[in-house]
């Protein structure tokens, strides 16, 4: 069994869900099909939980009824039969009526999830209702009921896998199932998500419980590239990647693939394979044990950093100086991208800087600190690359133009991380496609 997973992008239109179609049916290899919901969705209902938990009810009702419209015109475009038109109305009125419903009660975070949870049950029930009017045999298999997360929003692997399991027994004649992405329950029950890239999560965790031979990620793009598309003229699609390598590009910025989607598939060995839905013929990128060769693959960038520099001539060669440091960001559920150090200073870079009033409190006396917001990590990401011949002279030979603050270099065996100000990302990335890629 495969698990194949289409993208807001992939859904977003009828004829796109009409693709998916032809595609899950092209071979006869059971699958579970994982759905995001139709793009745009989840930002509009963030939008109407935003402006119900500052009382702007009216707002709120405003956007509902926009995205209920696009929906109705939605659902006329997708099926041809009256029949289900109408089933799909009476899914449609469920939903929205359940989205109304909560504009005239109290707003809470549990409420929020609930929220958030309907685009995923929209797009799910109205793609297996096209399905049934197309006389595709398959079984609707609801998220909830299997997928769920701990105390700490950390996914109960062996729990799903049980679950899933003998829900798939009960239906063992079938050989295509419809589920959600994101959505799940937490520990007290309650509706949940996988936080935002979740539908990558949600695939990879499924296809880890039930071993399955492939993990399908379907987007809008050929595969994972070796620079990004959007800012970079020429790239080309990477054929194979290692976990680790997909793994560190996916952190540092490759948004095809949300970071959290390797760690379950290369647990139980599964490869997870990046396809184009609207290309289906292209090869796109495998993600496997295996490399496939050494050397640099990829260059990635990840915005919005800040960097926090500890001057302290006094106690950073004391025992567990560092410690301290690290036991800060810690308490704040800070996580810590780079890290340099010399004899009187200390830098390290966050990616989030919800606590950084409250860091600085707690680390200022320790030193002398000093932030700087408003910088880009650029990652370049390779096998074994920290052994590649002269791949340092032809990176820095590369970019002799940009300042360069931080190097984050020989901590991975498939990454070398530079740090910059932000305004120099498209000019660095544009560098290093030429000098290291001829491009």
């Amino acid at each position: 069994m495969k698990i194949m997973k289409f993208g807001g992008t992939s859904v977003g239109k009828p004829q796109r869900m009409h693709e998916v179609a032809t595609l899950i049916t092209k071979d006869s290899e059971a699958k579970i099909v994982v759905l995001s919901a139709l793009s745009g969705t989840t930002n509009s209902l963030v939008e109407i939980g935003n402006c119900l938990s500052v009382g702007n009810k009216k707002k709120a009702t405003e956007n509902i009824n926009t995205l209920e419209s696009h929906y109705r015109n939605f659902v006329r475009e997708l099926l041809t039969n009256e029949e289900y038109v109408l089933k799909a109305d009476t899914i449609l009125n469920e939903h929205f009526e359940f989205l109304n419903i909560i504009t005239k009660i109290s707003f809470s975070d549990a409420l929020s999830k609930d929220i958030l949870a309907q685009g995923e049950l929209m797009s799910t029930k109205l793609f297996s209702l096209y399905l049934e009017q197309q006389n595709i045999d398959h079984q609707y298999l609801p998220a909830l009921e299997f997928m769920c997360i701990d105390e700490h929003e950390e996914p109960r692997l062996e729990t799903i896998s049980e679950k899933l399991k003998d829900i798939l027994k009960e239906y063992s004649s079938k050989t295509i199932f419809i589920t959600q992405g994101y959505i799940c329950r937490n520990a007290k029950g309650e509706v949940d998500n996988l936080k935002r890239g979740g539908s990558d999560y949600t695939a990879s965790l499924v296809a880890a419980a039930i071993n399955a031979s492939v993990c399908e990620i379907w987007t809008d793009i050929d595969g994972m590239h070796n620079n990004d598309p959007r800012i970079v003229e020429k790239t080309k699609a990477i054929e194979q990647l290692s976990f680790e390598e997909a793994a560190e590009l996916a952190y540092f910025g490759a948004k095809i693939l949300h970071p959290t989607c390797i760690w379950p598939a290369q647990q139980e060995n599964v490869p997870v394979k990046l396809l184009n839905t609207m290309q289906p013929e292209a090869a796109g990128t495998v993600i496997t044990k295996e490399a496939g060769s050494v050397g640099v693959k990829a260059v990635a960038a990840k915005d919005g950093i800040t960097v926090i520099k500890i001057k302290s001539s006094r106690m950073l060669l004391a025992y567990g100086f560092l410690s301290k440091v690290f036991k800060v960001f810690e308490k704040y559920k800070t996580s810590i991208d780079m890290v340099t150090t010399s004899e009187v200073a200390v830098s390290v870079t966050i990616d989030n800087d919800q606590f950084l009033d409250l860091i600085i409190e707690e680390l200022t006396p320790f030193g002398l600190i000093e932030t700087e917001s408003n910088q880009t990590i650029v990652s370049i990401v390779g096998n074994e690359i920290a052994q590649t011949k002269d791949v340092l002279k032809q990176l820095f030979d590369s970019i002799v133009s940009v300042p360069v603050t931080m190097v984050s270099y020989g901590g991975s065996a498939h990454n070398i991380s530079l740090l910059i100000p932000a305004d120099y990302k498209k000019q660095t990335l544009q560098l290093l496609n030429k000098g290291l890629f001829g491009l």
